[in-house]
């Protein structure tokens, strides 16, 4: 058995960036054209007015300030309220491979390696755009990369799920090295009409190098000490969209074909079992929590993380331990935490102990502990 770590982490941002204000602008003026269209039916009880929504409502509920997208001119019309993403023949690169390359070649010279020290890549994310060929095939294509790779999906858990199989397959000697990439197009998926959700995601790509410990070459490394991974069905956050659905005509543009959640019952259910089980971690580990340095945790919503990270600390967190990026970048999905750990780790010291954990649809929870070499 070989011994990983973490050698390198890069992230694609895309160039457009839409503030809070500018998407509120949109959605009310989206909200009084429908109340305005609908008035004699919302007057006679038939169809209910929709509600304004605000910047102050938005920062209360997530912390998000701002997301970057794609496509901003789309997303912000309020005749169109989603990003406008040309498809592409497919002989050229499709979208998430290009935000693929673009966060796996900063992430490499990050690790300080070059395609051919590469014998795997998973691409992990939430939002794939097709089903097949995988998108990690194409990108290893594309990288001119040897060996192999594959998909998968566990929602935002994506990232900590896939850094377990790029971790073992580097322990068994499967692989010398993977290319763990997440490329997440979150404006896609995102209802922009739904006032209580229409603010929470944005767009990026994070990539990782994971290698074996003993052929680092990087400036700064973190070795995979212990992972955790849990999962438990719900149906709070979900996503209906899917190849069935043009088998079902008539309900393929319902908005249950984007996504939707159950807010409060997430925040009720997601928290306590996300923190316990980074207390499991610790104690089976025998890290005491006071000797957690950071906790990059998933970035949807500030709130959530405070509450996780003040039951595992037992005293309320500071931004240094808990850092956040979800105010600039939004929720990121599967991209967030790793967002996080690539942004916050430069103050480490050698022996110093953090963890990645990201949390989501499933439900599905992944705690990753890692130690500064």
């Amino acid at each position: 058995m070989y011994e990983a770590s973490i050698s390198g982490t890069g992230v694609f941002t895309p160039e457009h960036s839409v503030s809070n204000e500018e998407l509120v602008s949109s959605f009310n003026t989206f909200v009084d054209n429908f109340n305005n269209e609908n008035a004699a039916a919302i007057e006679a009880g038939e169809v209910a007015a929709l509600e304004h929504s605000s910047v102050e409502f938005i920062e209360k509920a997530s912390g998000i300030k701002s997301r970057f997208v794609m496509n901003k001119s789309g997303v912000v019309d309020p005749a169109i309220m989603h990003p406008l993403l040309p498809e592409r023949d497919n002989e050229e690169n499709s979208l998430l491979c290009e935000m693929g390359i673009a966060a796996a070649k900063a992430a490499l010279a990050d690790a300080n390696k070059t395609t051919d020290d590469i014998d795997q890549v998973i691409v992990a994310c939430s939002n794939l755009q097709r089903a097949y060929p995988a998108i990690s095939i194409e990108i290893q294509s594309a990288m001119g990369i040897e060996g192999f790779g594959y998909d998968m999906n566990v929602a935002c858990s994506s990232a900590t799920f896939g850094l377990q199989a790029a971790i073992n397959s580097v322990q068994t000697g499967s692989a010398r090295a993977v290319l763990l990439i997440s490329p997440e197009v979150c404006s896609a998926h995102l209802n922009f009409r739904d006032r209580d959700s229409h603010f929470i995601f944005g767009d990026v790509a994070s990539a990782i190098v994971v290698e074996r410990t003993e052929n680092v070459t990087s400036e700064s490394s973190f070795k995979a000490v212990d992972i955790s991974l849990k999962t438990t069905f719900s149906n709070n956050i979900r996503n209906n969209f899917g190849f069935l659905n043009r088998c079902a005509p008539g309900s393929d543009q319902d908005p249950d074909k984007l996504f939707r959640q159950n807010g409060r019952k997430v925040f009720k259910e997601v928290c306590p079992m996300v923190a316990d089980m980074i207390s499991a971690q610790l104690d089976k580990n025998q890290v005491p929590a006071e000797s957690l340095k950071r906790m990059w945790l998933h970035q949807a919503n500030v709130n959530m993380n405070q509450f996780i990270a003040r039951r595992v600390l037992g005293k309320e967190p500071d931004e240094n331990v808990a850092p956040t990026i979800l105010d600039e970048y939004a929720n990121t999905s599967s991209a967030g935490s790793i967002i996080a750990f690539h942004k916050h780790q430069d103050d480490f010291q050698s022996g110093d102990i953090g963890v990645i954990c990201s949390f989501g649809a499933g439900y599905s929870a992944g705690s990753v502990l890692l130690q500064k070499v």
